[in-house]
């Protein structure tokens, strides 16, 4: 390049850099949208967990509009606020707003391109691809092996529990999960329950508590483009190896020695051989990619449910009873059998569920992108292809107009005359729409028998070492307790 050329390249790129820069900063006040006008980043508190920053949000601009604009840095970004603008986002004008707009870099860190991740047509076709497994047939086939780490799960607290002894329960009840998943996604025995330091355990654990890189983290959001380019990936190698190792092993296993086990994985090596409804085969990286979201998100979401669920039914004695009394008349209807019939007779198990889902949703924040130009109804405010939206699922599920009083932990809210009085999108702990949860029905019925089969046995009380209240850690993404959960439990 010509040497007196460049200082007007220089300036024009400075030029640009600027206006880039103003036309961000002016993203919502140029589209009449109330926004705070600052970085999120700037004023968040990051030893207050980021649920409880986004419910500070949501009362501040609740009512003025359908949307609040805020800024990760200088990335605007929409927060959805009414209720009627969620259930176009979810299902009304979901061609929209078919992505998450997460990171994921197929290239340097493939576990990262599975389904919760993967963006338009290669989301769609392996979404397809993928529903059949979770179908209440195909949970009737996976419900013995379920029952069969319930069954390890239930001898081993007869074995632990004497008279008031108390135990630390979150990382019991992960260990719980962790066997049920490592058996229905990869048939592998984990033993977590007999081995609290079993590999399978150690690598979910590692995968939750690792330290977050936040300028990582920063750019990957910001800028996903030059994130790749620079191959940032989000998952730890030596878990990465692991799984992609396990995975291996397993496929290798079964297409040798012809084993069939009517399991997740089962499913995943028939799309890896193209044996599915004639569509292009799926790449090694892309099912062991599958097979790592099923089971690093349906140990974790699971058994932090169950955490809670207990934490609030030691808090009340009345309504452990009445979950109790529910279990044991369903079981003597059904012989003493845990039978997958039994299990869905259990209403105030579900209902006692989904009001943990609604006080401690795990998943706090929903995330989705703008596909293409989208007009908010009823406004003149038009959304860009690319914005990024978050739905405050945490702080809705908390908003004392939807749910009165929110704080009080009450299931009664879950009968079916009072959930027809609610809006239809105010409780959304699994999403909406075509990308709803995959795994609910899993996630749910794994909760389902960890909670009765502890419900039947044994009775859950405060004790000396039980920290009341109990508070969500900030490292976490998903809410999880600080303390853990230790409580006093009693042989029924």
């Amino acid at each position: 390049m010509d040497l007196a050329v460049l200082p007007v390249v220089v300036i024009l790129l400075l030029t640009y850099l600027a206006y880039r820069l103003k036309t961000q900063i002016t993203f919502w006040s140029d589209r009449n949208v109330p926004s705070t006008g600052v970085s999120l980043r700037q004023k968040r508190d990051y030893n207050v967990h980021i649920a409880r920053s986004f419910q500070k949000l949501y009362h501040q601009f609740k009512g003025q509009f359908p949307i609040a604009g805020i800024y990760l840095y200088i990335k605007p970004v929409a927060l959805a606020i009414d209720l009627e603008l969620l259930k176009c986002i979810f299902v009304k004008d979901f061609q929209y707003f078919h992505d998450r707009g997460t990171y994921y870099n197929e290239k340097d860190d493939p576990l990262s391109a599975h389904l919760f991740n993967l963006q338009g047509t290669k989301w769609r076709n392996l979404r397809m691809k993928i529903s059949p497994t979770f179908t209440s047939g195909k949970m009737k086939i996976m419900f013995p092996t379920m029952i069969a780490a319930g069954k390890q799960f239930g001898d081993y607290m007869n074995e632990k529990v004497g008279k008031g002894t108390e135990l630390e329960l979150k990382d019991l009840l992960a260990r719980f999960t962790t066997d049920v998943i490592g058996m229905c996604a990869f048939g592998i025995e984990c033993n977590s329950m007999k081995d609290p330091n079993a590999q399978f355990r150690q690598m979910g654990r590692r995968h939750f508590e690792l330290p977050r890189n936040r300028l990582k983290d920063s750019v990957c959001s910001i800028a996903p483009r030059f994130a790749r380019l620079l191959g940032l990936r989000q998952n730890d190698p030596e878990l990465s190896d692991f799984f992609i190792n396990v995975v291996r092993e397993t496929v290798d296993y079964r297409v040798k020695n012809n084993v069939h086990r009517n399991d997740f994985m089962d499913l995943l090596i028939a799309m890896m051989k193209g044996d599915t409804s004639g569509q292009d085969p799926l790449t090694f990286n892309e099912i062991a990619a599958q097979a790592f979201v099923f089971f690093v998100a349906g140990f974790e979401t699971s058994s932090t449910t169950m955490t809670w669920a207990l934490y609030e039914l030691s808090l009340d004695q009345d309504v452990q009873e009445k979950g109790r009394k529910c279990v044991q008349e369903v079981l003597d209807k059904h012989n003493g059998e845990m039978s997958y019939e039994a299990m869905l007779e259990m209403t105030y198990i579900d209902q006692i569920l989904n009001e943990t889902l609604r006080k401690y949703p795990p998943v706090p924040l929903h995330f989705r992108a703008v596909g293409k130009d989208y007009q908010i109804p009823d406004t003149n405010t038009v959304l860009p292809a690319g914005t990024s939206v978050m739905i405050p699922v945490y702080a809705i599920h908390h908003d004392p107009e939807i749910f009165a009083d929110p704080e009080k932990f009450d299931p009664e809210r879950f009968t079916e005359e009072e959930i027809r009085k609610r809006h239809p999108y105010a409780w959304t702990p699994f999403g909406e729409g075509p990308r709803i949860c995959i795994g609910m029905r899993f996630g749910m019925m794994q909760a389902r028998i960890g909670l009765a089969l502890l419900l039947r046995s044994f009775q859950f009380t405060s004790g000396e070492k039980s920290t009341v209240p109990l508070d969500f850690t900030a490292k976490s993404f998903i809410l999880s307790p600080e303390q853990g959960l230790w409580l006093r439990v009693d042989k029924l």
